[in-house]
């Protein structure tokens, strides 16, 4: 029973449709774990074991009589703690909403839990996740897998430690510039972001919601592809038979490999390889515009963040971490004339991406230019803080200010990703691409 937490969410559906796994013996080996675990606190926020138990229940009964409702129907999974659960606590990592509890499931939970997935609890992440790292004072830092001293990524943290160290099959996070994708990178996960616009964010706590994605993080591309599917109500993509024969993929030069550390180059540079031997043509583009698009990065999210949080933040602005409150508070020095530039000049530069990468299947470059950073030093040294947090969040950002979706894959390095990243709504697409990217990296 202890290998069901290292399964994949895809196996574990297929082995409650033969009958090889009860679901409720399921959730409880799970629940166990969490509670036996030392760094359960660090990583949930709150466990749903009555819910839980409720749930898996359901889905003997559905595995039992033939009617269960997806492949996934059954697996135990965790939300980020900005996803509203019914009469539980939702509190988005801040001490600002604390007590916060709604009365209803976000719209996704519904989706998911109407397709027979269990809702384990709620797991830790960056403050109103406004940050990369994942380090948030005010609640807790959950863990990364592979450096207990530093930081797991975020903002969708406990997601991705909840998979991580096997105390859930499925995390699902957010993404608004990377938050789904560096903690996934960084706990060689796999992490889709999806478009923005795809999936509802109703009963979602916002941070800019025209950035704001909701995303899995996951074992295995088949995973992300079933979960997707349960958030959406829809069907999952078809995987079958996806191969990278004549497929062309882009590296992307501009900003993406600037400053990279040594560890996450020489993943990525060893991921190319692979994929050339698999048969894949791979070319070099330059797109000048992104650098235009990324300066205009704090006037586009802080502005929004800080419209959206300004009344909440200042009634309290001492229960913040300093360094999120000071990030927030960057949107009082942009104007309304200056955000609508902004907005123009970014869409012109999506047309232009669009252009340069046309001819392409998907472009690649690494998830992260560096490792996760030092937890202590996080603490300690505000230039560092700024500098890493900055670093983190810089080639993902680029998939959310060109409104692609993407996907991080985990490569043969520790904490470091290969991300690939098509134009919007291009899903199925991706996911078939991914899927036999995977296999080649393997």
């Amino acid at each position: 029973m202890q290998d069901w937490l290292k399964m994949t969410a895809s196996d574990l559906g297929r082995g409650i449709a033969a009958q090889k796994i009860d679901p409720v013996a399921l959730a409880q080996t799970y629940l166990d774990a969490i509670k036996a675990h030392p760094l359960r606190d660090r990583i949930y926020a709150r466990v749903t074991a009555e819910r839980a138990l409720v749930e898996a229940k359901e889905a003997a009964a559905r595995a039992n009589s033939g009617s269960r409702r997806s492949l996934l129907d059954g697996v135990p999974i965790s939300w980020k703690d900005l996803f509203d659960t019914q009469n539980v606590g939702t509190e988005a990592g801040s001490k600002l909403l604390q007590g916060r509890v709604p009365d209803r499931d976000a719209t996704v939970v519904e989706n998911a839990t109407a397709s027979g997935l269990v809702c384990l609890g709620k797991t830790h992440m960056s403050e109103l996740a406004f940050s990369g790292l994942g380090y948030n004072p005010s609640t807790a830092t959950p863990p990364c897998v592979n450096d207990e001293n530093a930081v797991p990524g975020g903002s969708s943290s406990g997601a991705a430690a909840s998979v991580a160290f096997n105390l859930a099959a499925i995390g699902i996070g957010s993404d608004t510039g990377g938050s789904v994708r560096i903690p996934s990178a960084w706990n060689d996960l796999v992490g889709l972001k999806t478009t923005a616009g795809r999936l509802s964010l109703e009963g979602v706590v916002p941070l800019a919601l025209k950035f704001d994605t909701v995303g899995p993080l996951c074992r295995s591309v088949e995973d992300a592809a079933h979960m997707l599917a349960a958030l959406e109500g829809m069907k999952p993509a078809d995987l079958q038979g996806a191969s990278l024969k004549g497929k062309r993929l882009a590296i992307l030069n501009t900003i993406a490999l600037d400053d990279m550390r040594d560890a996450p180059l020489a993943a990525f540079q060893n991921a190319v390889v692979k994929l050339g031997a698999a048969g894949v043509h791979i070319r070099h583009v330059q797109v000048p515009e992104i650098e235009e698009a990324m300066a205009l990065t704090s006037c586009l999210y802080t502005t929004e963040a800080y419209g959206l949080w300004r009344d909440v933040i200042e009634a309290n602005p001492d229960k913040m971490f300093a360094e999120i409150l000071e990030r927030f508070r960057l949107g009082k020095s942009h104007s309304g004339p200056d955000y609508v530039a902004a907005w123009a000049a970014l869409e012109a530069a999506r047309i232009a991406y669009d252009k340069a990468t046309s001819e392409f299947d998907a472009v690649i470059l690494p998830t992260a230019p560096i490792l996760p950073p030092d937890l202590e030093r996080l603490n300690t040294d505000h230039d560092y803080y700024v500098t890493e947090n900055l670093l983190s969040l810089r080639n993902t950002r680029i998939g959310n200010l060109m409104g692609l979706c993407a996907l991080s894959l985990p490569t043969d390095t520790p904490s470091c990703g290969l991300m690939v990243m098509m134009h919007p709504d291009s899903e199925e697409a991706l996911l078939r691409l991914g899927v036999a990217i995977e296999r080649a990296l393997a």
